[in-house]
């Protein structure tokens, strides 16, 4: 009789187990709709737990905020949110803003940051991108035209003289021809302010030209300063300039963006018309973007392959890290032809592009000094203490990351350089894989290799730079108009300590930790539901890097371009979990 009281218990506790853990994979099943989707209508789901669904969305806020985190996995963090979940709210309050009872605006607040295409324009230019009737004009181009006068564009992606791949082969014509090489840099403070671009990049931007110029008279090549008042007068500005100067060829460095693009397509057109010859080159990136392909013959797209692949392309061809010398001296003959363009003044910041005061600009300008030799330095310096790298890189107290995104974003030294400078501590091998390398090396690598994936990506996938989610599904997101959460979120008064020190750090230095990055940019989006492209926005228009893009969370992209569990944000500069492609400077450099 005993044994069988014993079974039966043993059978009513067996089934005790199962009901809880069907009763625990429906409550986490809901709350993973809730994260992974951010929209009310998946929250209304779990709504049937609470007595309202506005009690539901609070709940959600509290479940997050408790946790601080966006993975809400394990049975303690279940517990909690079957607590919020199930139970009627009431309880203690916390500091946190997220489990603040938000005061909704009475009308929504427009923000003309987050205006974007529509998916269905998004698709139309995937579906034609713009890169390739560029590189098809570009190709078909006549190329027997004798050199009389040559000009190199800079932009502002390239900003330096050595390792120049678009400089040195104007500097190689010119001098084959024994005709005048002239540099330009076109400024236009409409499209500074399009692209949001903080003081700290356009003043950075500014001194490197300064310093450019100066380098060049030396080599008795002008650099003259154009100006353009709106973004349509770019391309008109650049072709007035090289007829009035008879330029017969253009060099350039290719930029990935949709509208740099269309922008250099435009040029070409002008070119076929007016009898000038265009050159474009590939110069941000180790390996041409397009090139790693898959099996399939399509570009790769998943991290963990392209990675593998692009270390076995170095370390199988070296000569991808060799770099090019600074341009030569124009000769005497060539100097008199454009003697008078030597008189250029380089472009003052606009107004609203200018320092607060000139304490910040002070203290800006001695974090992030200019020039390509204190880039050399910076990375020098890295690289003595580049075996810390692996073991400290995710620890935002220790600096032990390089702090060469702005010398990269603006191309003040280039990506091959330091390459060389981390092929010399290893050994002089550019065998880079994880087998071959130290831990310091092969981590800092890593990290670059994401940048030239996220250009390959935003090639193929060109709707990328148009403020549009990587995967267009998830651009029906319903954000909240939380005006107050944003504020404390940007002023890094939340209450929330790892994200409040993240805030401070970006309003102090302009610059803010990768996983600091992560952090903040995660709780705006995932915490307070707000719109993802404010806080591109207010990063682009803070930070001393050069955004590409934020992409929006949820991406597919997560999993192909990020084997890692933060997402977005290159670890770009705006880390959005699940996001997956790789900003300019959100790196962990």
């Amino acid at each position: 009789m005993s044994s069988v009281l014993y079974a039966n218990k043993r059978n009513a506790k067996f089934i005790v187990i199962c009901l809880t853990y069907l009763q625990f994979s429906f409550h986490m099943f809901v709350v993973r709709a809730c994260e992974r989707v951010h929209l009310s209508r998946a929250l209304s789901q779990a709504s049937k737990l609470c007595a309202s669904p506005a009690k539901t969305r609070h709940a959600a806020r509290s479940i997050r905020a408790q946790t601080g985190t966006s993975r809400l996995t394990s049975i303690a963090v279940f517990s909690t949110v079957y607590s919020n979940l199930a139970r009627p709210l009431g309880g203690s309050k916390t500091k946190t803003h997220a489990m603040a009872k938000r005061k909704e605006p009475a009308t929504p607040i427009e923000h003309p940051e987050l205006k974007h295409p529509s998916t269905q324009r998004a698709k139309e230019v995937d579906g034609d991108p713009p890169y390739n009737e560029l590189k098809e004009l570009h190709e078909s181009q006549k190329t027997d035209r004798q050199a009389e006068v040559v000009l190199h564009w800079f932009r502002s992606k390239d900003l330096r003289i050595y390792d120049n791949r678009a400089l040195h082969d104007a500097a190689e014509t010119a001098k084959e021809a024994d005709a005048p090489l002239i540099c330009a840099y076109l400024h236009c403070p409409a499209e500074l302010n399009w692209h949001g671009t903080s003081p700290a990049r356009t003043d950075f931007i500014i001194r490197n030209l300064e310093l450019i110029q100066q380098e060049l008279k030396e080599l008795d090549i002008p650099l003259v300063f154009l100006e353009a008042s709106e973004r349509n007068k770019i391309v008109p500005t650049i072709v007035d300039f090289i007829k009035d100067n008879e330029i017969s060829h253009v060099f350039a460095n290719y930029e990935y963006e949709v509208d740099e693009l269309r922008r250099d397509l435009k040029l070409l057109k002008h070119g076929s018309e007016e009898k000038f010859q265009v050159a474009l080159r590939h110069d941000q990136t180790v390996v041409e973007p397009l090139t790693m392909l898959t099996g399939s013959a399509k570009p790769m797209k998943v991290f963990t392959p392209y990675h593998k692949a692009w270390c076995a392309e170095v370390a199988g061809d070296p000569t991808l890290l060799d770099t090019v010398p600074a341009p030569s001296k124009n000769s005497s003959n060539a100097k008199k032809k454009v003697v008078k363009l030597f008189k250029s003044k380089a472009p003052k910041a606009p107004k609203e592009k200018q320092f607060a005061s000139n304490e910040e600009r002070d203290r800006i300008r001695n974090l992030w000094p200019a020039g390509h030799k204190a880039g050399i330095d910076r990375m020098q310096r890295f690289v003595d203490q580049i075996d810390n790298y692996a073991a400290t890189r995710s620890n935002p107290a220790k600096n032990s990351t390089s702090r060469m995104s702005p010398y990269f974003a603006a191309g003040v030294v280039s990506v091959r350089e330091v390459l060389q400078l981390v092929k010399r501590y290893n050994g002089n091998s550019a065998d880079f894989s994880q087998s071959a390398a130290d831990p310091g090396v092969y981590g800092w690598v890593r990290e670059i290799v994401f940048r030239e994936l996220y250009r390959q990506t935003l090639l193929d996938t060109p709707h990328m730079s148009m403020s549009m989610p990587t995967n267009l599904k998830f651009d029906f997101v319903h954000w909240e108009d939380d005006e107050e959460g944003y504020k404390r979120w940007e002023e890094g008064t939340l209450g929330v300590p790892f994200v409040d020190a993240g805030m401070r750090q970006i309003s102090a230095e302009k610059y803010m930790h990768n996983r600091l990055r992560m952090n903040v940019s995660s709780y705006l989006y995932c915490n307070l539901l707000v719109n993802y492209r404010r806080g591109e926005r207010y990063f682009a228009s803070t930070v001393s890097v050069l955004l590409l893009r934020i992409p929006s969370p949820h991406n597919r992209a997560s999993e192909h371009l990020l084997n890692r569990p933060p997402g977005d944000a290159l670890y770009q500069v705006f880390q959005l979990a699940h996001s997956g492609t790789h900003n300019d400077l959100l790196f962990q450099h």
